[in-house]
């Protein structure tokens, strides 16, 4: 059965940075990514990967909003130091597309979020530098690489007082999911920590002097559909792209 929906003139085009696989050469994407955006509120596509500035300026200008998503690990190379044997497969031209995405968000004051993979990259990105590996690197005292499912919580997180984050979900003690084995290591100085684990690792930041420009290390497009506060979170970002939507109309 075909579903005709009224065409909402406000609903923000959310342009989602595509997941690569190299063994079958392919472009993918998790549906909780795409459906948590739907379920937000706004139309979500996903992006070609592509270092081609003049189709990226294209795609972009399509967009209110840009979700930054997990996946390969961020080449050491983002911030300059020598790669561990202990680091996973990295993919540059993704590490390179995205550099050039958020220097344009932020030039633009254009609404980001960034998810796992996505804290790390925007970290790097702004000078900041990465543990390479959790196991070898971090003295871990919580679970930071569950199993599935997914949905369930891992740790929790201490959100801090007058932060985007605690305007969306509050301060305080959270439960959160989590599977990761990089994390931020050296804060960039043009970011500010919003959350820490249990073991103290940075679990979400904001861009400094920027509306809305985070990046949270757990996984809310896992758990939105049986956890309110990744709900909220994601209706958080939908709605600051439909400001920006707004102003185009």
């Amino acid at each position: 059965m075909r579903i005709r929906r009224e065409v909402d003139p406000l609903r923000p085009v959310i342009g989602l940075i595509p997941l690569y696989d190299e063994e079958k050469e392919s472009y993918w994407m998790l549906p909780g990514y795409m459906q948590g955006i739907e379920n937000a509120g706004g139309l979500p596509i996903m992006l070609p990967l592509t270092v081609d500035s003049a189709e990226l300026d294209e795609v972009y200008s399509l967009c209110d909003g840009i979700l930054f998503t997990g996946g390969h690990d961020v080449s050491p190379d983002v911030y300059g130091e020598s790669r561990k044997e202990s680091c996973g497969v990295s993919c540059d031209d993704r590490d390179s597309m995205e550099g050039y995405l958020i220097d344009k968000c932020l030039d633009d004051d254009k609404p980001f979020l960034g998810i796992c993979r996505g804290i790390q990259l925007l970290n790097a990105h702004l000078g900041g530098t990465l543990y390479q590996d959790l196991p070898t690197e971090y003295d871990c005292k919580v679970e930071h690489h569950m199993s599935p499912p997914y949905d369930r919580t891992a740790h929790t997180v201490e959100i801090f007082d007058n932060t985007i984050l605690a305007g969306i979900i509050g301060n305080g003690t959270h439960e959160v999911n989590s599977y990761h084995h990089q994390a931020v290591k050296e804060l960039s100085p043009k970011v500010t920590a919003m959350a820490v684990s249990e073991d103290g690792l940075v679990e979400a930041i904001a861009v400094n002097d920027h509306s809305f420009a985070i990046g949270v290390q757990w996984h809310p497009e896992f758990s939105y559909m049986n956890n309110e506060e990744s709900k909220k979170i994601l209706k958080a970002f939908v709605e600051e792209c439909k400001k920006g939507r707004r102003t185009k109309l």
